[in-house]
């Protein structure tokens, strides 16, 4: 039966190859699911700055800049089932993780992680049919584990009612559809010492989270900090120079 299993298992890869020839979900070229080129795009981290911090905007690392082919790479696993991406994209969640941590001086090696993914909206959850979240969070704390360090995620929060569409909202409208969205599950304490991550795909206002993380924050024992980590996040309006002379903002995300 093992034998079954592998044949029908190779059977409908090399049909799916066929149907379904992989392309690069960056760039589209032809071969893996994320060129090198590509690839190096999510191994970037840097501070989210979003262009009007959030009062309570928990500190946050992103391992991309969402922009380039990061945007139809996240886009391809979020929202067109691509799912064998949540590897590389968690992985690079995993960069992301062990970048904020690296942050709080009283982290050391042996410092436990425990990650909490974002929930998502019940309309998101029907849409998508997964927690790609969740699936993300999965794949970090294999490769934070791996690398050594004593990681684990739990499902903390839920979402507690409906929030509006938010396009075209800004920063505090954003803050204020989602006020009293977020929940604490009933569950056992996270023990002193822990560093709580919030984890999700991409960070745009930067609303969201910090919503997420002020909830969080008032379970905490301890003084220390509720952190974040994404895969990637809006890139700030950049100066520059126009033909007019001089120096502007140009448009983006967030």
């Amino acid at each position: 039966m093992r034998a079954v299993g592998e044949l029908v298992r190779s059977t409908a890869a090399a049909l799916a190859d066929l149907v379904l020839p992989r392309i690069c979900a960056g760039c589209g070229v032809p071969g893996p699911m994320l060129c090198r080129r590509c690839a190096g795009e999510f191994a970037v981290p840097h501070l989210a700055q979003p262009r009007r911090f959030p009062a309570g905007f928990p500190p946050t690392v992103a391992a991309a800049v969402y922009a380039g082919p990061v945007r139809p790479a996240v886009n391809a696993f979020k929202e067109h089932g691509r799912a064998e991406l949540a590897r590389p994209l968690g992985t690079a969640l995993a960069l992301a993780v062990v970048a904020v941590r690296a942050g709080v001086p009283s982290a050391r090696t042996g410092t436990p992680v425990l990650l909490v993914p974002l929930p998502p909206t019940r309309s998101a959850l029907r849409a998508r049919g997964r927690d790609h979240v969740a699936e993300l969070a999965r794949v970090a704390v294999a490769e934070l584990r791996a690398a050594g360090v004593p990681a684990a995620s739990a499902r903390l929060l839920r979402r507690t009612g409906r929030v509006a569409d938010s396009a075209g909202l800004s920063v505090a409208q954003r803050r204020a559809n989602l006020a009293g969205t977020f929940a604490v599950r009933a569950a056992a304490p996270v023990p002193p010492g822990t560093l709580v991550v919030l984890v999700d795909d991409v960070v745009t206002s930067g609303a969201t989270l910090t919503e997420a993380a002020t909830g969080l924050a008032l379970t905490r024992r301890d003084d220390t900090p509720v952190l974040a980590a994404v895969v990637a996040a809006t890139p700030r309006r950049a100066a520059r120079t126009g033909p007019a002379g001089p120096p502007g903002r140009t448009p983006s995300a967030g």
